[in-house]
Protein backbone atom coordinates (compact mmCIF):
# COMPACT_ATOMS: atom_id res chain seq x y z
CA UNK A 1 0.00 0.00 0.00
CA UNK A 2 1.32 3.49 -0.76
CA UNK A 3 2.60 5.37 2.27
CA UNK A 4 0.48 8.20 3.59
CA UNK A 5 1.36 11.49 1.91
CA UNK A 6 4.05 13.36 3.80
CA UNK A 7 3.53 17.02 4.61
CA UNK A 8 1.02 19.32 6.24
CA UNK A 9 -2.52 18.01 6.47
CA UNK A 10 -5.34 20.42 5.65
CA UNK A 11 -9.12 20.57 5.72
CA UNK A 12 -11.08 22.86 3.42
CA UNK A 13 -14.66 23.80 4.30
CA UNK A 14 -17.52 24.53 4.36
CA UNK A 15 -19.40 21.29 3.82
CA UNK A 16 -18.33 18.94 2.52
CA UNK A 17 -15.03 19.30 4.35
CA UNK A 18 -12.25 18.09 2.04
CA UNK A 19 -9.16 16.66 3.69
CA UNK A 20 -5.79 16.59 2.03
CA UNK A 21 -2.04 17.08 2.29
CA UNK A 22 0.47 19.60 0.94
CA UNK A 23 4.17 18.71 0.81
CA UNK A 24 7.27 20.38 -0.57
CA UNK A 25 8.08 23.89 -1.74
CA UNK A 26 8.10 25.46 -5.18
CA UNK A 27 5.75 25.46 -8.16
CA UNK A 28 2.37 24.08 -7.00
CA UNK A 29 1.13 20.82 -8.51
CA UNK A 30 -2.44 19.81 -7.65
CA UNK A 31 -3.30 16.14 -8.23
CA UNK A 32 -6.83 14.68 -8.25
CA UNK A 33 -7.53 10.96 -7.79
CA UNK A 34 -9.97 8.60 -9.50
CA UNK A 35 -13.33 7.13 -8.54
CA UNK A 36 -13.02 4.69 -5.56
CA UNK A 37 -9.42 5.81 -4.99
CA UNK A 38 -8.01 8.41 -2.59
CA UNK A 39 -5.24 10.98 -2.63
CA UNK A 40 -2.64 8.27 -2.00
CA UNK A 41 -3.38 6.75 -5.40
CA UNK A 42 -2.29 9.36 -7.92
CA UNK A 43 1.49 9.01 -7.61
CA UNK A 44 1.23 6.09 -5.17
CA UNK A 45 3.34 7.50 -2.37
CA UNK A 46 6.19 8.74 -4.55
CA UNK A 47 7.92 11.90 -3.29
CA UNK A 48 9.89 12.60 -6.44
CA UNK A 49 7.94 15.79 -7.15
CA UNK A 50 8.39 17.28 -3.68
CA UNK A 51 12.11 16.51 -3.76
CA UNK A 52 12.34 18.07 -7.22
CA UNK A 53 11.19 21.51 -6.11
CA UNK A 54 7.40 21.35 -6.25
CA UNK A 55 4.65 21.87 -3.72
CA UNK A 56 2.37 18.87 -4.21
CA UNK A 57 -1.24 19.25 -3.14
CA UNK A 58 -3.52 16.21 -2.98
CA UNK A 59 -6.94 15.76 -1.41
CA UNK A 60 -9.68 13.17 -1.04
CA UNK A 61 -12.73 13.89 -3.17
CA UNK A 62 -16.12 14.20 -1.48
CA UNK A 63 -17.25 10.82 -0.15
CA UNK A 64 -13.79 9.33 -0.63
CA UNK A 65 -11.01 8.61 1.84
CA UNK A 66 -11.15 10.96 4.80
CA UNK A 67 -13.30 13.68 3.20
CA UNK A 68 -16.93 14.28 4.11
CA UNK A 69 -19.79 12.93 2.01
CA UNK A 70 -21.93 15.15 -0.16
CA UNK A 71 -24.28 17.26 1.97
CA UNK A 72 -28.04 16.94 1.70
CA UNK A 73 -29.24 18.31 -1.63
CA UNK A 74 -25.88 17.83 -3.34
CA UNK A 75 -24.53 15.00 -5.49
CA UNK A 76 -21.30 13.42 -6.70
CA UNK A 77 -21.59 14.90 -10.18
CA UNK A 78 -18.78 16.74 -11.94
CA UNK A 79 -20.15 20.25 -11.33
CA UNK A 80 -19.73 19.61 -7.59
CA UNK A 81 -16.35 17.91 -8.02
CA UNK A 82 -15.05 20.85 -10.05
CA UNK A 83 -16.41 23.31 -7.48
CA UNK A 84 -14.61 21.33 -4.75
CA UNK A 85 -11.37 21.59 -6.72
CA UNK A 86 -11.89 25.34 -6.98
CA UNK A 87 -12.19 25.53 -3.19
CA UNK A 88 -8.97 23.56 -2.68
CA UNK A 89 -7.12 25.76 -5.17
CA UNK A 90 -8.34 28.93 -3.48
CA UNK A 91 -7.30 27.68 -0.03
CA UNK A 92 -4.01 25.93 -0.85
CA UNK A 93 -2.66 27.57 -4.02
CA UNK A 94 -3.99 31.12 -3.84
CA UNK A 95 -3.22 33.32 -6.84
CA UNK A 96 -0.18 31.42 -8.13
CA UNK A 97 -0.33 29.64 -11.45
CA UNK A 98 0.04 25.90 -11.07
CA UNK A 99 0.19 22.52 -12.78
CA UNK A 100 -3.02 20.50 -12.52
CA UNK A 101 -3.28 16.76 -12.99
CA UNK A 102 -5.59 13.88 -12.30
CA UNK A 103 -6.35 10.24 -12.92
CA UNK A 104 -9.64 9.00 -14.43
CA UNK A 105 -12.38 10.88 -12.49
CA UNK A 106 -9.64 13.25 -11.39
CA UNK A 107 -8.55 13.75 -15.01
CA UNK A 108 -12.09 14.70 -16.00
CA UNK A 109 -12.35 17.05 -13.01
CA UNK A 110 -9.03 18.65 -13.99
CA UNK A 111 -10.14 19.17 -17.60
CA UNK A 112 -13.42 20.68 -16.43
CA UNK A 113 -11.47 23.09 -14.23
CA UNK A 114 -9.06 23.90 -17.06
CA UNK A 115 -11.91 24.76 -19.43
CA UNK A 116 -13.32 27.17 -16.84
CA UNK A 117 -9.99 28.63 -15.65
CA UNK A 118 -7.30 28.18 -18.33
CA UNK A 119 -5.48 31.33 -17.22
CA UNK A 120 -4.69 29.72 -13.84
CA UNK A 121 -2.67 26.83 -15.25
CA UNK A 122 0.94 26.32 -16.32
CA UNK A 123 0.13 22.87 -17.67
CA UNK A 124 -2.30 19.99 -17.52
CA UNK A 125 -1.59 16.29 -16.79
CA UNK A 126 -4.33 13.88 -17.88
CA UNK A 127 -3.91 10.29 -16.68
CA UNK A 128 -6.21 7.50 -17.84
CA UNK A 129 -9.26 9.48 -19.00
CA UNK A 130 -12.38 7.55 -19.98
CA UNK A 131 -15.03 10.15 -20.83
CA UNK A 132 -15.09 11.01 -24.54
CA UNK A 133 -18.46 12.75 -24.78
CA UNK A 134 -20.80 9.76 -24.58
CA UNK A 135 -22.27 7.97 -21.55
CA UNK A 136 -23.40 4.48 -22.48
CA UNK A 137 -26.17 2.48 -20.85
CA UNK A 138 -23.81 -0.50 -20.57
CA UNK A 139 -21.26 1.56 -18.63
CA UNK A 140 -23.91 2.86 -16.23
CA UNK A 141 -25.18 -0.69 -15.68
CA UNK A 142 -21.63 -1.80 -14.80
CA UNK A 143 -21.18 1.00 -12.27
CA UNK A 144 -24.63 0.33 -10.77
CA UNK A 145 -23.71 -3.34 -10.37
CA UNK A 146 -20.44 -2.40 -8.69
CA UNK A 147 -22.31 -0.10 -6.30
CA UNK A 148 -24.84 -2.82 -5.49
CA UNK A 149 -22.04 -5.30 -4.80
CA UNK A 150 -20.39 -2.84 -2.39
CA UNK A 151 -23.68 -2.13 -0.62
CA UNK A 152 -24.65 -5.78 -0.35
CA UNK A 153 -21.37 -7.56 0.34
CA UNK A 154 -18.87 -4.86 1.27
CA UNK A 155 -15.30 -4.82 0.00
CA UNK A 156 -15.30 -8.56 -0.78
CA UNK A 157 -18.36 -8.16 -2.99
CA UNK A 158 -16.88 -5.10 -4.66
CA UNK A 159 -13.63 -6.85 -5.52
CA UNK A 160 -15.38 -10.02 -6.68
CA UNK A 161 -17.67 -8.05 -9.01
CA UNK A 162 -14.76 -6.01 -10.32
CA UNK A 163 -12.70 -9.06 -11.23
CA UNK A 164 -15.69 -11.02 -12.58
CA UNK A 165 -17.28 -8.30 -14.73
CA UNK A 166 -14.16 -6.44 -15.80
CA UNK A 167 -12.27 -7.46 -18.90
CA UNK A 168 -8.80 -7.41 -17.37
CA UNK A 169 -6.55 -10.11 -18.80
CA UNK A 170 -6.06 -13.14 -16.54
CA UNK A 171 -2.40 -12.32 -15.82
CA UNK A 172 -3.37 -8.97 -14.30
CA UNK A 173 -6.44 -9.97 -12.25
CA UNK A 174 -4.61 -10.79 -9.03
CA UNK A 175 -2.74 -7.46 -8.78
CA UNK A 176 -5.91 -5.57 -9.76
CA UNK A 177 -7.87 -7.36 -7.02
CA UNK A 178 -5.14 -6.77 -4.43
CA UNK A 179 -4.75 -3.06 -5.19
CA UNK A 180 -8.52 -2.55 -5.29
CA UNK A 181 -8.95 -4.22 -1.90
CA UNK A 182 -6.18 -2.11 -0.36
CA UNK A 183 -7.54 1.20 -1.55
CA UNK A 184 -11.14 0.37 -0.62
CA UNK A 185 -10.07 -0.01 3.01
CA UNK A 186 -9.18 3.70 3.16
CA UNK A 187 -12.74 5.03 2.81
CA UNK A 188 -14.64 6.22 5.87
CA UNK A 189 -18.03 6.21 4.13
CA UNK A 190 -18.41 3.11 1.92
CA UNK A 191 -22.15 3.65 1.46
CA UNK A 192 -21.51 7.16 0.20
CA UNK A 193 -18.87 5.73 -2.10
CA UNK A 194 -21.52 3.41 -3.52
CA UNK A 195 -23.65 6.46 -4.21
CA UNK A 196 -20.72 8.10 -6.01
CA UNK A 197 -20.33 4.95 -8.12
CA UNK A 198 -23.83 5.59 -9.46
CA UNK A 199 -23.78 9.38 -9.75
CA UNK A 200 -20.32 10.31 -11.01
CA UNK A 201 -20.28 8.14 -14.16
CA UNK A 202 -23.73 9.50 -15.09
CA UNK A 203 -22.45 13.09 -14.96
CA UNK A 204 -20.67 15.04 -17.69
CA UNK A 205 -17.46 16.95 -16.83
CA UNK A 206 -17.83 18.90 -20.12
CA UNK A 207 -19.70 18.49 -23.38
CA UNK A 208 -17.43 16.90 -25.95
CA UNK A 209 -13.76 16.45 -26.80
CA UNK A 210 -14.14 19.19 -29.40
CA UNK A 211 -14.04 21.69 -26.51
CA UNK A 212 -10.45 20.70 -25.78
CA UNK A 213 -9.29 22.37 -28.98
CA UNK A 214 -9.68 25.70 -27.17
CA UNK A 215 -7.31 24.72 -24.35
CA UNK A 216 -4.07 26.37 -25.46
CA UNK A 217 -2.05 24.81 -22.64
CA UNK A 218 0.88 22.42 -22.53
CA UNK A 219 -0.57 19.00 -21.73
CA UNK A 220 0.82 15.59 -20.85
CA UNK A 221 -1.57 12.68 -21.51
CA UNK A 222 -0.77 9.33 -19.88
CA UNK A 223 -2.26 6.23 -21.51
CA UNK A 224 -2.28 2.60 -20.37
CA UNK A 225 -2.52 -0.46 -22.57
CA UNK A 226 -5.83 -2.30 -22.42
CA UNK A 227 -4.60 -5.75 -21.40
CA UNK A 228 -3.90 -4.65 -17.83
CA UNK A 229 -6.25 -1.68 -17.55
CA UNK A 230 -9.18 -1.96 -19.98
CA UNK A 231 -11.26 0.35 -17.78
CA UNK A 232 -9.06 3.22 -18.95
CA UNK A 233 -8.85 2.58 -22.70
CA UNK A 234 -5.70 3.54 -24.54
CA UNK A 235 -7.90 4.92 -27.33
CA UNK A 236 -9.57 7.39 -24.96
CA UNK A 237 -6.22 8.85 -23.86
CA UNK A 238 -5.09 9.03 -27.49
CA UNK A 239 -8.29 10.92 -28.34
CA UNK A 240 -7.54 13.49 -25.63
CA UNK A 241 -4.00 13.92 -26.94
CA UNK A 242 -5.33 14.41 -30.47
CA UNK A 243 -7.96 16.94 -29.33
CA UNK A 244 -5.60 19.08 -27.24
CA UNK A 245 -3.51 21.44 -29.40
CA UNK A 246 -0.33 21.20 -27.31
CA UNK A 247 -0.43 17.66 -25.92
CA UNK A 248 2.16 14.91 -25.72
CA UNK A 249 1.03 11.28 -25.28
CA UNK A 250 3.10 8.80 -23.25
CA UNK A 251 2.57 5.22 -22.07
CA UNK A 252 4.37 2.14 -20.83
CA UNK A 253 5.58 -0.48 -23.29
CA UNK A 254 3.10 -3.24 -24.04
CA UNK A 255 3.27 -6.01 -21.45
CA UNK A 256 4.55 -3.72 -18.71
CA UNK A 257 2.63 -2.60 -15.65
CA UNK A 258 0.55 0.47 -16.56
CA UNK A 259 2.45 3.72 -16.23
CA UNK A 260 -0.45 5.08 -14.15
CA UNK A 261 0.35 2.39 -11.54
CA UNK A 262 4.08 3.19 -11.38
CA UNK A 263 4.25 6.06 -8.91
CA UNK A 264 7.95 6.78 -9.18
CA UNK A 265 8.11 6.64 -12.95
CA UNK A 266 4.88 8.62 -13.33
CA UNK A 267 6.24 11.27 -10.98
CA UNK A 268 9.45 11.51 -12.99
CA UNK A 269 7.44 12.00 -16.18
CA UNK A 270 5.44 14.79 -14.53
CA UNK A 271 8.68 16.36 -13.27
CA UNK A 272 10.11 16.31 -16.79
CA UNK A 273 6.91 17.87 -18.10
CA UNK A 274 7.22 20.63 -15.48
CA UNK A 275 10.71 21.42 -16.82
CA UNK A 276 9.52 21.91 -20.40
CA UNK A 277 10.06 25.57 -21.36
CA UNK A 278 6.39 26.27 -22.08
CA UNK A 279 5.51 25.01 -18.61
CA UNK A 280 8.46 26.16 -16.52
CA UNK A 281 8.68 29.65 -18.00
CA UNK A 282 4.97 30.48 -18.10
CA UNK A 283 3.99 33.35 -15.84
Amino acid sequence: MPAAPAGAEFAVGPAPVLRGSAAGEGTPIVLCHGLTASRRYVVHGSRVLERGGHRVITYDARGHGESDPAPAGQSYGYPELIADLERVVEAEVGEARFILGGHSMGAHTAVGYALAHPQRLRGLVIIGPTYTGEISAAALAYWDGLAAALEGEGIDGFVEYLTREGSTAEAWREPVARISRERMKLHRNPRELARALRETPASRPFGSLAELAGLDLPALVVASHDEADPGHPYAAAAAYAAALPRARLISEDEGQSPLAWQGGRLSREIALFALEPDVALST
